[in-house]
């Protein structure tokens, strides 16, 4: 991110005007070095390489689509999850990565209501360039389930 936003930090009017999320990713992004960013790269590569073993095997991954049900707007994210005090704001939905970081299709799915109503997904995801597998299997889990016919509250 502070490739892309790092001219924010030229200006400061600019980089206030920034959710607190994005100054913290760009301020973050200075401390990077060479070997940084290729550490990144190998863990990557790892991740990949990992997703690519469980394909052998499965045809499918299925997971949670985040750690917590949907959460008050007012909030920018919590700050707790499990009971357990969260170090960034990327906890309550750290488990997208693993699929981002192997470049997966990945589709999200209605997996059911919390107690206030408010519904949580499930992520489907399939091997690379298995995109239409992928959307074939959502759509087959959402006539299985019948999920489009339920509908959360009203938000006010």
């Amino acid at each position: 991110m502070g490739g892309k936003l790092g001219a924010y930090l030229n200006d400061p009017k600019l980089f206030a005007q920034l959710k607190p999320e994005a100054q913290w990713e760009i301020e973050q992004s200075r401390h990077l070095d060479a070997a940084s960013l290729y550490q990144a790269s190998v863990y990557r590569s790892n991740v990949y390489r990992a997703f690519l073993r469980l394909f052998e095997r499965f045809d499918f991954v299925l997971a949670p689509t985040a750690q917590v049900f949907p959460f008050d707007a007012e909030l920018h994210w919590p700050k707790e999850v499990a009971g357990v005090k969260s170090d960034t704001y990327h906890r309550w939905m750290e488990i997208v990565t693993p699929f981002t970081l192997a470049g997966l299709p990945t589709l999200n799915v209605r997996a059911g209501f919390g107690e206030g109503g408010l519904p949580m997904g499930l992520q489907l995801a399939g091997p690379i360039h298995a995109d239409l597998d992928v959307l074939r299997l959502g759509h087959a889990y959402d006539e299985a389930c019948g999920w489009a016919s339920h509908r959360p509250p009203v938000l006010v």
